[in-house]
C-alpha cells in the first residue's frame, strides 16, 4: 500500500508534487553538504593539503558551517516574508553556488572556511523555507507526504554524499581530486533549483493572498491543486483566503506580541526543531568516522561504514514517509524519541565493553547501534520535525518563527558538534548519555503538549490551539457568507483564464 501510494503520487505528476520535488534540491544540499564533510575530513589528501588540522580546527570546519546556517535562519526571519518563498530562495541559490565553488577551489584552510560559511548561510535559509513552501501547496490528506519530501531529500543528500566520499577514497591519496570532486558535486543542485524557480514553479498561493495579489494567488492555487475543480476548488480557495484575512486582521507586529498571543505555538515550533539537534543525530553523522576508529576500524572500511550508514537512513525514510499521514506526527515523534533513548544506552554500553577489546563480533554489534540510531531517527523524526513546526503556525508568523526555530536548531547543533571532538576524546561514547537525557525530555514534551495535525488544513489547525477559524464559520455560514452566484461566476472566469 505504501509503495503503490508513492508510485501513484509520482505518476500523477501533479503540480504540487512536481513543485515539492523541484524545490527539494534546497533540502538535498543540506543533507549532502552535511554528509560530505564527514568523509572529506577523513581523506588523507585533505588532511595533507590543509596541514593536518588539529581537533579544534577540524571541529571549526563543522561548526562554522552550522554558524552560517544560523545566520541564514536569521536572514529568513528578517526578509523571508518580504521577498516571498520563491524570490528568497532565488537569492539563496546564488549564495549557495558561490559558497560551493569557493569550497571546491579552496587554496588554504581559511578560504575553505569562507566557502563553508557562505554555503551554510544559504542552506540555513533554504532548509527551513522549502518545507514552508511544500506545506503551503499541499492538500491536508497528503501534506505529510509532500511536506515530508523536504526531510527525505535531506536523507538522500546524506546518502549520496557518503557513497561519493567512499568512492573517491579510491583516488590516490596524493591527488586532491579525492576531496575536491565530492565538493564540486554540490554546485549543480543550486543551479537546478534556480532554474526551476525562474521558469517552472509558482509562488505560494497563501503568501500571494497575504500581499493582496488574489488573481495571481488563484492562478497559483489552480496550478498546484489540480485534484480539485469547479466549485470545490473555488470554495477551498475562498476558505483559505477568509482565514488568512482573519489572521491578518489580528496580525501581531512583533515577537513580543507573538509571544503573548501565540506563546504555545512559538514554543512548540522552536522545540520540535531543537529536538532534532538535541537527539545527537548531527554529532553522530559528523563524527561517525571517529566512532568507527574507536571501534577498531581502519582505512577505507571507515568510509564504507559511513556510506552504509547513509543508506540505512534513506531506505528507512523511503518506507516511512507515508507513516506521517497514516499514524500522525505526534505518535511518530514520541515513539522514535523513546526508541533513540534505548538505542543510545545500548550503543554506549556496547562501546564501553568492546571498544578496547579484541572481540570483533562485539565491535560489530557496537557499530550496529549506530545504524539502529539512524534507522529510528529516519523512521519517525527526520521528515516529521521539519513539517510539524511549519504546520502549527499562522501564515504571518510562519517564516519568522520557522527561522527562529531553525536558529535554535543550529545554535544547539553548534554547541554539541563543537564539543563532540573533545568529548569523544575524553569521555568516549559516554557522550551518548547527554542525548539520552535530552531525547527523553523531548519525548515527554511531545506527548504532553503537542497537538496532532494529521488530516487538518493549515488554517483549521488553528482550532487545536483555541483560535477562531474563519473557514469553519464560512462552512457553517456563521459570520461569513458563502460564495454568491456572481462571485462564483467571476471566480470561474478567473480559473478559466488561468488555465488558458
Amino acid at each position: 500500500m505504501v509503495n503503490s501510494h508513492i508510485i501513484m503520487v509520482l505518476i500523477c505528476a501533479s503540480s504540487r508534487t512536481f513543485g515539492a520535488l523541484t524545490f527539494s534540491p534546497g533540502s538535498f544540499l543540506f543533507g549532502y553538504d552535511t554528509g560530505i564533510i564527514t568523509t572529506s575530513i577523513a581523506h588523507t589528501s585533505f588532511k595533507n593539503y590543509m596541514n593536518h588540522p588539529n581537533s579544534v580546527l577540524t571541529g571549526a570546519i563543522v561548526s562554522t558551517y552550522v554558524a552560517g546556517e544560523a545566520v541564514g535562519a536569521i536572514i529568513q526571519m528578517l526578509i523571508g516574508d518580504v521577498l516571498g518563498r520563491k524570490r528568497f530562495m532565488q537569492v539563496l541559490c546564488i549564495i549557495v553556488t558561490a559558497g560551493t565553488v569557493i569550497q571546491t577551489a579552496a587554496q588554504n584552510y581559511a578560504m575553505f572556511l569562507v566557502g563553508r560559511i557562505l554555503t551554510g548561510i544559504a542552506v540555513g535559509g533554504l532548509v527551513s523555507t522549502v518545507p514552508i513552501y511544500n506545506s503551503e501547496i499541499s492538500p491536508p490528506a497528503s501534506r505529510g507526504f509532500i511536506g515530508g519530501l523536504s526531510g527525505y531529500m535531506i536523507g538522500i543528500g546524506g546518502f549520496l554524499a557518503n557513497w561519493i566520499g567512499y568512492g573517491c577514497g579510491y583516488i590516490s591519496d596524493s591527488n586532491n581530486a579525492q576531496w575536491r570532486v565530492p565538493l564540486a558535486l554540490q554546485i549543480p543542485p543550486g543551479v537546478v533549483l534556480f532554474i526551476g524557480l525562474c521558469f517552472f514553479l509558482p509562488d505560494s498561493p497563501r503568501w500571494l493572498i497575504t500581499k493582496g495579489r488574489d488573481e495571481e494567488a488563484l492562478a497559483a492555487f489552480t496550478s498546484v491543486r489540480r485534484d480539485l475543480s469547479g466549485d470545490a476548488l473555488l470554495e477551498e480557495f475562498e476558505a483559505i483566503k477568509a482565514q488568512i484575512h482573519h489572521e491578518q486582521a489580528t496580525e501581531v507586529k512583533s515577537f513580543g506580541e507573538a509571544w503573548t498571543k501565540y506563546k504555545r505555538r512559538v514554543i512548540i515550533a522552536v522545540a520540535v526543531q531543537t529536538m532534532t539537534s538535541a537527539s545527537g543525530v548531527n554529532v553522530i553523522n559528523y563524527y561517525q568516522t571517529i566512532l568507527y576508529q574507536q571501534l577498531g576500524q581502519t582505512g577505507k572500511s571507515i568510509l564504507l561504514l559511513a556510506a552504509v550508514y547513509g543508506t540505512v537512513g534513506v531506505t528507512i525514510n523511503f518506507l516511512s514517509i507515508n507513516l506521517v499521514d497514516r499514524f500522525g506526527r505526534v505518535k511518530l515523534l514520541c515513539g522514535a524519541s523513546i526508541g533513540l533513548c534505548l538505542d543510545l544506552i545500548y550503543s554506549a554500553v556496547m562501546s564501553q565493553i568492546y571498544a578496547h577489546s579484541d572481540n570483533k563480533v562485539g565491535k560489530g554489534f557496537a557499530i550496529l547501534g549506530v545504524y539502529m540510531f539512524t534507522a529510528i531517527y529516519y523512521l519517525g523524526i527526520n521528515s516529521t520535525t521539519w513539517l510539524y513546526g511549519v504546520e502549527i503556525l499562522p501564515i504571518f508568523l510562519r517564516s519568522k518563527v520557522t527561522g527562529l526555530a531553525s536558529l535554535s536548531h543550529f545554535v544547539v547543533n553548534i554547541a554539541l558538534t563543537q564539543a563532540a571532538t573533545t568529548a569523544f576524546a575524553n569521555i568516549g561514547t559516554n557522550y551518548y548519555y547527554v542525548f539520552v537525557g535530552t531525547t527523553g525530555f523531548s519525548a515527554i514534551g511531545a506527548y504532553l503538549f503537542f497537538p496532532e495535525t494529521k488530516g487538518k488544513s493549515l488554517e483549521a489547525i488553528a482550532a487545536s490551539f483555541g483560535d477562531i477559524v474563519a473557514m469553519r464559520d464560512a462552512a457553517t455560514n456563521q459570520g461569513k457568507q458563502k460564495l454568491g452566484d456572481e462571485e462564483r461566476v467571476e471566480l470561474r472566469q478567473s480559473v478559466s483564464n488561468t488555465s488558458q
